[in-house]
C-alpha cells in the first residue's frame, strides 16, 4: 500500500514544444515523497499534528519537514492518502524511518466529544519504524505510512486516551532511470528518451555517459543528436521499468 518517491531531474530547454527533463549523471541522490494514509477506526476524528519524518540510510540521517497544519487522518482512508513531505535525500539502504509527532494539537474526538491524545514520553523521538529497502540514486519513490487508528489510540483506566502509533511504513519505486554511454564523447550529443509527445533531455558528459533519472515506465526511443560532422541516430523500443537502471551501453555516433 506504500510508496516511495525519489525523482532527480533538472529542466533543460531544448526548444521543444514537449515536457523535457534533464538529469545529471552520476547522481548519488533520489527523491523520497512520504504520504499518510488510514485503515479505518470507530472515531468522528483523529487530529495529528505531525512535525517530521526522520529517514536513516546507510549515507546517514536526513530529516524532511512536513508542511501544512492537524491532519485529521480518517479523510484518508479505503486508498485515499495525504502527501507530508518531498525531499532529496542520499541513495542508500534504509534503516530507519521515524515519524515525529508535536507533543501537543494531536486529538480524537469520539460522539462528538473532542479529547486530547498525549503521547508517551518515550516517543518524543519519533515513532520508529523499521524499513530495509534500497534507494537507487535517480529513481523515484514515494514511502506510504498506514496508520492504524484503531489499534493506535488506547483508552486508560482514567478516562484519558493515548496515542501509541502503530504504522506500516513499505516503500514502492515509482520510476525507472536509463544510462549508457556515448562514443566517442567528443561527438557531445544532446541525447533525447521521446514517449508518446513527452520528452526527456539530457547531455552526455566529457567521458561520453548519460543518465536520465525519474523516468516513467514505459517504451522509449532514445535520440542522439551530437555537433557537426556527426549523425543523428535513434535507438528505438527501449522499456524503462519501475526500480530499475537500464543500460543502453555503448552507443556508437558515426559521421
Amino acid at each position: 500500500m506504500k510508496k516511495y518517491i525519489f525523482i532527480f531531474t533538472a529542466l533543460l530547454s531544448f526548444g521543444l514544444s514537449s515536457c523535457k527533463k534533464d538529469s545529471k549523471s552520476g547522481s548519488a541522490s533520489t527523491l523520497v515523497t512520504v504520504k499518510l494514509t488510514d485503515a479505518p477506526g470507530a472515531y468522528d476524528a483523529v487530529i495529528l499534528s505531525v512535525k517530521s519524518v526522520i529517514i536513516t540510510t546507510t549515507k546517514g540521517e536526513q530529516t524532511l519537514t512536513v508542511g501544512g497544519g492537524p491532519i485529521d487522518i480518517l479523510h484518508f482512508r479505503l486508498g485515499k492518502d495525504t502527501l507530508l513531505a518531498a525531499q532529496d535525500i542520499s541513495a542508500g539502504t534504509i534503516q530507519q524511518v521515524r515519524l515525529v509527532l508535536n507533543t501537543t494539537g494531536n486529538r480524537v474526538v469520539i460522539n462528538g466529544t473532542s479529547y486530547d491524545l498525549s503521547t508517551p514520553s518515550g516517543q518524543t523521538s519519533g515513532v520508529k519504524l523499521n524499513v530495509h529497502d534500497t534507494l537507487t540514486a535517480g529513481i523515484a519513490y514515494t514511502l506510504r505510512l498506514d496508520f492504524d487508528a484503531a489499534q493506535s489510540i488506547v483508552l486508560t483506566g482514567n478516562g484519558k486516551y493515548i496515542l501509541k502509533p502503530v504504522i506500516r511504513a513499505i516503500p514502492n519505486a515509482v520510476s525507472g532511470a536509463l544510462t549508457g554511454m556515448v562514443s566517442p564523447a567528443i561527438s557531445n550529443p544532446k541525447v533525447l528518451a521521446i514517449t508518446g509527445t513527452d520528452t526527456s533531455g539530457t547531455i552526455a558528459d566529457t567521458t561520453g555517459k548519460f543518465y536520465f533519472a525519474g523516468l516513467a515506465a514505459g517504451t522509449y526511443n532514445v535520440k542522439f543528436v551530437p555537433d557537426s560532422p556527426y549523425l543523428v541516430k535513434t535507438v528505438t523500443g527501449v522499456v524503462v521499468a519501475n526500480g530499475a537502471v537500464k543500460d543502453l551501453g555503448t552507443i556508437t555516433i558515426v559521421k
